[in-house]
């Protein structure tokens, strides 16, 4: 359970680690390796504090400092290992997700932000249910077995029945391969209706194209 109740103690300045195709959902979790220099010192630096990290997609300009997508998933270090090669092995646990603001310039390897959580309140909320009725369901099942089938993948289907829907939509969304503007998708998401019914147009879409040259997300 996490220990953040009201965005008032979530923190304000935050680092951020930029990376394309990596969601995080709030109450999801995103095992991370950390090889390059300026993140290995970001994780040195957040496992001395509050252990907290936000994942954020880029939306473009210089390879080597892109612009920040608007929005991000504040990540909390729920499990941390060390290689025998320098590597950290760590897994992020979805918080809440926070619109990026202004960055600042604080002579770090690595980037911070100020993070405005207010738009996110309802993620730190305990009761977050997709409600989806009878036939909603049946189109969203249909739809994933299609998307699985074509691509010969797997899951256990007893077990992803008996799984509350919401984890299920979130595992989804942060597990298939999606392009990153349909991660971000997920991501703005109002809710995790909205996001229920985001991930089943998705899959409607890919199993409808014989091609696989769907429309991406703008």
């Amino acid at each position: 359970m996490s220990a953040y109740r009201q965005i008032g103690d979530l923190p304000q300045l935050i680092p951020v680690f930029p990376l394309d195709g990596a969601l995080l959902l709030p109450g999801g979790e995103l095992p991370l390796q950390i090889f390059e220099p300026r993140y290995l010192n970001m994780v040195d630096d957040v496992m001395a504090g509050d252990r907290v990290i936000g994942m954020i997609q880029t939306r473009g300009g210089s390879r080597a400092r892109p612009r920040l997508a608007g929005v991000g998933c504040l990540g909390r270090i729920t499990s941390y290992a060390e290689t025998s090669d320098g590597r950290y092995l760590i897994t992020l646990t979805g918080v809440c997700r926070f619109e990026a603001g202004d960055e600042l310039d604080l002579r770090l390897p690595y980037r911070q932000l100020r993070a405005r959580y207010d738009r996110f309140e309802g993620d730190l909320a305990d009761d977050q249910e997709v409600e989806a009725d009878d036939e909603e369901r049946a189109r969203f099942g249909a739809a994933l077995k299609r998307y699985l089938n074509r691509r010969e993948l797997d899951i256990d289907w007893e077990t992803a029945q008996d799984a509350p829907l919401e984890s299920l939509v979130n595992s989804l969304c942060m597990g298939l391969a999606f392009a990153p503007a349909e991660k971000q998708a997920f991501l703005e998401a109002p809710d995790l209706a909205a996001r229920f019914e985001v991930l089943t147009t998705l899959l409607e879409i890919d199993v409808a194209d014989p091609d696989d040259e769907r429309p991406q997300l703008q």
